[in-house]
């Protein structure tokens, strides 16, 4: 039998030929465990952490001012602004926030600042108002106080944050 021959036999049968199946490949697991990488990171992080030192009390250089001056407690009228209140921040006339504050709505409380003001200017002959005021006061609150001395003619007004003891 030639080949032809056997070519057409193979034709004529009924018979399916099996599927092909074809191979899958293997894939290699290219994940990597970096569990230990993970470990040696700790590590360093926790020795850089004991072994250094922080220095929290070094000095600050602070730049001088280039404009104004600096005004001394003595030679002004003081005005203290206190953190706190309901409504509004609580104003003492004096260098601390000891005593009683300036009772009142913002209006009797703006003319007792004006009026306070006024005749400390007359009776010391002080023209610059310092307003030392909590780093936790509101601007409306400081800006109020500023609004009452302004009105005052001739009164030069500074101001200043409390320090921290």
């Amino acid at each position: 039998m030639s080949a032809a021959a056997v070519n057409d036999d193979l034709l004529d049968r009924d018979e399916p030929e099996p599927p092909v199946i074809a191979r899958s490949r293997q894939v290699v697991d290219a994940e990597m465990d970096i569990t230990p990488m993970i470990d040696c990171v700790f590590l360093l992080l926790i020795f850089f952490i004991v072994c250094s030192t922080m220095d929290q009390q070094s000095p600050i250089e602070l730049a001088s001012a280039r404009h104004g001056k600096g005004v001394g407690e003595r030679d002004a009228i003081v005005i203290a602004i206190a953190a706190g209140g309901v409504d509004a921040a609580p104003v003492y006339l004096a260098d601390d926030v000891t005593g009683e504050p300036v009772a009142g709505d913002f209006d009797a409380q703006r003319e007792a600042i004006r009026a306070a003001v006024a005749e400390q200017q007359l009776k010391d002959g002080k023209d610059d108002v310092l307003i030392k005021a909590d780093r936790n006061v509101a601007h409306r609150d400081v800006a109020r106080v500023i609004k009452a001395v302004s009105q005052v003619e001739g009164v030069s007004i500074h101001l200043a944050v409390f320090e921290a003891e």
